[in-house]
């Protein structure tokens, strides 16, 4: 069973940076993609950013230029920094991992955006 666990949300002032952390409990090579999704209150859950197993990556247009995805293979962990945090980042976000035949889920992490 695959376990994804996120860490690094909280509470920042608008302009301000975080950065989350998805660590997976096997190697994240073995998924065909890893991406960080949203989900804000009364909203429906949006895709942010993704990065394939090659190590191409895909943004939302409303983080673009703001927000990077990266890896480290070596510990099995994802990254979004995000960076000039508006108001309307807020939400909570969760670290999603897909196989050929299923797909696993984090827990979530809540950042915050203070305006």
């Amino acid at each position: 069973q695959v376990q994804l666990v996120e860490s690094g949300g909280g509470l920042v002032q608008a302009g301000g940076s975080l950065r989350l952390s998805c660590a997976a409990s096997g190697s994240i090579l073995s998924f065909n993609v890893m991406g960080w999704y949203r989900q804000a209150p009364g909203k429906q859950r949006e895709l942010v950013a993704s990065i394939t197993h090659s190590g191409s990556t895909a943004y939302a247009d409303s983080v673009k230029g703001r927000f990077t995805i990266s890896r480290d293979s070596s510990s099995n962990t994802v990254y979004l920094q995000m960076n000039s945090l508006k108001f309307e980042d807020t939400a909570v976000y969760y670290c999603n991992a897909k196989t050929q035949i299923w797909y696993y889920w984090g827990q979530g992490t809540q950042v915050t955006v203070s305006s």
